[in-house]
């Protein structure tokens, strides 16, 4: 049976928010179309350029960023390095102007009212995040090129066979959890350690180590301004943020200058369920509040569910003694093997599943590594992420406005605290009596993905979306 490589960093990406499908995708599409465009050396002979946005990327477009993360993508900014601070200017001056600097080389009339287009009754088949760049050329002629983000920040070209990583030979190839149990049982090995002997086929051991503790430094930086920064969220919802205000209750005055030593305060604080509770709430808030705020998050898997993994990182490193660079590095090898099963298996795409593909997935990816990293078995780690699963089964995605921030934001609140809670059950238990398989509850989040209404898949067209009266202004 052929299987589908993913790498960690796959499942882990550094971008901007508020959305994975809908900003960081597009943005990348953007990114892959100019691309083509200079390796076929027609970057130069370009004239005009219209954007269609389909389905589920019209319908919440405009509250998740789509048009900007396109322009920017355009533009030839990465979403990596560019700084957040100056995106609404940027915007503002292309508006502005009518033109946009192609690559940043290649000047061309551009007006975002009218060349990016909202198509609201349009969908594609093959995915509802589709978007279609039209070209005009020198000549006359023209040109266009679609493209599909399907999730997690993956982007997909019509008619494009196979993942870009068919020639990838890994030790363990794996598409369903129990290969991947197949695997440790036949080594002997962790999860983190099957899935670091495979990360091997792309870079080197230390190569990584190295990046994924500084993926973890992009989410600790995310959190702690999360946790100070005071305000409205953006988009005309008026919502205001949490993070900094439950930051400054927790600390209750306490003197400090940069993460480390807040985080030793964090600490220090005691072992009480209610304090640990809150904390826990507070960094998952910190970091989607960032998210709805185009600041620079990590896809985990996805942008709308950032905030559950380093939530529940963050509470392994403060509270059960996890923070040396050891157990940061295995906390992430193994919840990205759990993502990857997932997006193999069904979807990590809230346009496809609903929220059980986002927030839930995040649970189950957060539950396994919390599980191996306490110590459990293989099965157990296996096990508490089929119990965070279960329990998100049927989420719909209804966001308020098409803003990932009603019910988004409390959602990862609540994803991490089952993570959590699966993890002790699991930790509890033994795999001998469990009547669900991980396996199991991922088929059975597919067929209920399939069977969800698609108002119910982040087009805004139904649930809290359709029920909260609310005047927006901006969205």
């Amino acid at each position: 049976m052929s299987h589908e490589s993913i790498s960690v960093f796959d499942m882990f990406k550094i971008g901007v928010g508020p959305s994975s499908s809908h900003t960081l995708g597009p943005w990348r599409a953007a990114q892959r179309f100019t691309r083509s465009l200079v390796e076929r050396d027609l970057l130069n002979d370009v004239t005009g350029i219209r954007v269609l946005l389909y389905g589920s990327l019209a319908k919440t477009g405009v509250g998740h960023g789509t048009d900007i993360a396109v322009q920017l993508g355009l533009s030839g900014d990465d979403p990596v390095t560019f700084d957040v601070n100056h995106i609404e200017a940027k915007i503002a001056d292309i508006r502005h102007m009518k033109k946009i600097l192609l690559t940043g080389k290649h000047e061309i009339d551009f007006d975002p009212a009218e060349d990016i287009e909202f198509l609201m009754s349009e969908s594609l088949p093959f995915h509802p995040n589709a978007l279609s760049f039209l070209v005009t050329m020198h000549n006359g002629e023209n040109f266009s090129e679609t493209f599909y983000s399907v999730g997690g920040g993956f982007v997909t070209k019509e008619n494009e066979t196979g993942n870009g990583t068919a020639g990838v030979h890994l030790s363990f190839p794996i598409n369903t959890s129990d290969e991947l149990l197949h695997w440790c049982m036949k080594t002997g090995l962790n999860i983190s350690d099957v899935v670091l002997e495979n990360e091997s086929a792309w870079r080197s051991e230390a190569e990584t180590r190295e990046g994924l503790l500084h993926i973890w430094e992009v989410m600790k930086a995310c959190i702690y301004r999360g946790c100070h920064a005071e305000g409205i969220l953006p988009g005309g919802l008026q919502v205001k943020r949490r993070g900094s205000g439950l930051n400054k209750k927790l600390i209750n005055g306490r003197p400090y200058t940069d993460y480390n030593s807040w985080f030793e305060l964090v600490k220090e604080g005691g072992n009480n369920f209610s304090y640990i509770l809150d904390w826990v709430s507070c960094f998952a808030l910190a970091v989607n509040e960032e998210n709805a705020s185009f600041g620079r998050v990590v896809t985990a898997p996805t942008n709308g569910a950032a905030g559950v993994i380093p939530a529940v990182l963050q509470y392994y490193a403060a509270f059960c003694g996890g923070n040396t660079d050891e157990k940061i590095i295995q906390f992430l090898l193994t919840a990205a093997e759990v993502g990857s099963i997932f997006k193999k298996g069904a979807t990590i795409s809230a346009a496809m599943g609903g929220c059980q593909a986002e927030i839930g997935v995040s649970s189950s990816m957060a539950a396994a590594a919390l599980t191996e990293c306490l110590g459990g078995t293989q099965r157990q780690a296996l096990m508490a992420a089929e119990i965070a699963m279960e329990h998100h089964l049927g989420m719909t995605c209804d966001p308020i406005g098409g803003l990932v921030q009603v019910p988004c934001i409390e959602r990862n609140a609540m994803g991490a605290i089952k993570a959590i809670t699966a993890s002790q059950l699991a930790m509890q238990s033994s795999p001998d009596y469990a009547r669900v398989s991980l396996d199991g509850v991922i088929k059975t989040m597919w067929e209920t993905a399939l069977d969800m209404n698609h108002k119910y898949k982040e087009t805004a067209d139904g649930g809290l979306a359709v029920n909260v009266p609310l005047s927006l202004s901006e969205c």
